[in-house]
C-alpha cells in the first residue's frame, strides 16, 4: 500500500508568522543581524527539517499548550521546503546588502519575503510553491512532484 503524503499547514503558518514578525521587527528596530539569522532559521529549516527552530516550537510548545491546533492535509513538503530555501536565501541575500551598506536593496529584497509570506499565510498562496510546479511541468530535473500527487 502507497503511503499518502501529508503536511500540517499549522506548522507553515507558525513558521510564516514567526517569518514575518521577525523580520518585520529587523526593519523597524533596524538590526540587520536579526534578519540575518531569520534568513539562516529559514534555511536550516527547510534544508534540515528536523532542525528547524520554529516548527520545534510549534511542536513542542504551542501545540502542546493548545494554543495552536493541527491542519494537517494532503499536500507535497517539498514545495514549501523549496519556498523556504528561496525565502532564506532572498533574507540572505537581503542581510549581505544592508552590511554592505545598500540598505535600500537590502530592506528591499527582506520586504519581499515578508510580503510573499504575508501572501501565504493571509491568503493561502505560495509563490515558491507555485513556482516549484512550474519547474515540475517544465521538467526541470529535482522538480519531480506535480499538484495533486500526494501518494508516494
Amino acid at each position: 500500500m502507497i503511503a499518502e503524503r501529508q503536511v500540517d499547514h499549522s506548522a507553515i503558518r507558525t513558521n510564516q508568522s514567526f517569518t514575518i514578525g521577525l523580520l518585520a521587527l529587523a526593519f523597524v528596530l533596524n538590526l540587520p543581524g536579526l534578519a540575518g539569522a531569520t534568513g539562516l532559521i529559514m534555511l536550516v529549516s527547510a534544508l534540515v527539517p528536523p532542525l528547524g527552530l520554529f516548527t520545534r516550537i510549534y511542536r513542542h510548545v504551542l501545540r502542546p499548550a493548545g494554543l495552536v491546533r493541527p491542519n494537517v492535509i494532503r499536500d507535497n513538503p517539498e514545495p514549501h521546503r523549496f519556498a523556504q530555501v528561496l525565502g532564506g536565501t532572498v533574507v540572505t541575500l537581503g542581510t549581505l546588502a544592508l552590511l554592505a551598506g545598500f540598505e535600500v536593496a537590502g530592506w528591499g529584497l527582506i520586504a519581499v519575503v515578508i510580503g510573499l509570506a504575508s501572501l501565504n499565510l493571509f491568503a493561502g498562496w505560495c509563490a515558491g510553491c507555485t513556482l516549484y510546479y512550474w519547474l515540475n511541468r517544465l521538467g526541470v530535473p529535482g522538480f519531480k512532484h506535480s499538484p495533486g500527487e500526494t501518494a508516494r
